[in-house]
């Protein structure tokens, strides 16, 4: 919701934060919390008192910049706005918050790249501010950020610190998932009696295929290889659609993802192009964008072009090269050819609710809960009547 407020609660968010900006360091007024004495609220009465009525979960949010034909009602968006601008309120203390901490670390190391892990280095809009108003000049996150990436710090330190081995491996990717063979894939497709297409020895006229049916406004399921470790969907386990226009952002988030229409998508562009699209300095260099954790403006030349997974004005992208992943750079690679445009629209492959699709069983079931008109697993590909 921050995009679409104003931080003018800033005021309030620093009742109960309080920065010191000269090193970073903060602390909370407990005053205003529960988490330390209940196991089921965060917060409690006078946090209430201070910000106002909880947002009902599965209310409904529209703002005069998502819905400006509901002007009418006034309560509802008089409200919405509020939540709104309590959480651009946050985000921008946040912010502020980050960067004091960070330019701290420059002034104490001299350093000039960054390593962040935890869960706040998933807050894409801030990283990129990290990297803009920080004298550090490249900002690298590990992209399974939160708790889960503890599995692989124990890992690591079990392997270097335990048993002394040297520190030379780099992680090429994020597809460290369960994977399925072509095998297991149309051993599913046949259990389930289902008419497919074996393109398994020519994959490129199923690629070509794909990215011909992208440019009819064909939403498609894409799952393949191994799936994607951490919160991102990265290619393997993504649904992919025409990024051109508004109406495609709110068909894939109503008829698929069943979740409000103002919701953002993410931009995935070939590696090599990305300078043409984004106001990201060394974007082509940058490891943090091949993992989707960055918001970068988008070149107000382009945005016309990526109406759908433009979310005022910046894009959260992906950068993809052919040597990470061959299928899915071939589908946006083909589908610049076709448009002029090296982008696609890619969110993760589930609906609302659901975690990300791990099986064929999974992707075949999202497939046909949900209004998207093309399945590929791996090499094989279903398809809705039309």
């Amino acid at each position: 919701m921050a995009p679409y407020g104003t931080p003018r609660y800033v005021d309030k968010v620093e009742k109960i934060f309080r920065l010191n900006a000269q090193d970073g360091s903060f602390h909370l007024n407990l005053d205003y919390f529960a988490f330390h004495r209940s196991t089921e609220l965060s917060f409690n009465q006078r946090f209430v008192d201070l910000f106002g009525e909880p947002r009902p979960a599965e209310a409904e949010f529209f703002t005069m910049a998502t819905n400006p034909e509901r002007a009418g009602e006034k309560e509802a968006m008089a409200q919405n706005q509020h939540y709104a601008d309590v959480a651009a309120s946050i985000q921008r203390v946040t912010e502020d918050t980050l960067i004091a901490i960070v330019r701290y670390l420059h002034e104490k190391t001299g350093m000039k790249k960054l390593v962040m892990a935890g869960g706040v280095a998933l807050n894409t809009k801030a990283n990129y501010r990290l990297l803009a108003e920080t004298p550090f000049e490249e900002i690298y996150i590990q992209p399974a950020a939160g708790d889960d990436g503890g599995s692989l710090g124990a890992a690591l330190w079990a392997y270097h610190i335990v048993m002394g081995k040297p520190r030379n491996w780099v992680m090429p990717h994020a597809y460290w998932g369960q994977g399925y063979t072509d095998a297991e894939c149309k051993e599913f497709l046949d259990s389930k009696g289902l008419t497919y297409t074996d393109y398994s020895d020519r994959e490129d006229e199923m690629l070509d295929f794909v990215a011909e049916s992208l440019t009819r406004k064909k939403v498609i399921g894409f799952f393949q290889g191994r799936f994607e470790w951490g919160p991102r969907a990265l290619g393997n386990r993504s649904i992919l659609a025409d990024p051109r226009t508004e109406d495609m952002k709110e068909v894939v988030n109503t008829k698929i993802k069943y979740r409000e229409p103002f919701r953002p998508f993410a931009p995935v562009i070939l590696r090599d192009r990305a300078p043409e699209y984004f106001d990201y300095p060394q974007v082509a260099e940058h490891e943090a964008p091949r993992y989707m954790l960055m918001v970068s403006p988008i070149k107000a030349e382009k945005q016309d072009q990526l109406q759908a997974v433009c979310h005022m004005g910046t894009g959260r992208l992906q950068t993809i090269e052919r040597e990470t992943n061959s299928r899915y750079y071939g589908v946006i690679e083909r589908f610049g050819q076709l448009t002029g445009v090296p982008v696609v629209l890619n969110t993760s492959f589930n609906l609302r609710g659901e975690p990300m699709v791990t099986s064929p069983r999974d992707a075949f079931n999202t497939y046909t809960n949900s209004h998207i008109d093309m399945l590929v697993l791996n090499t094989f590909l279903v398809k809705k009547p039309e």
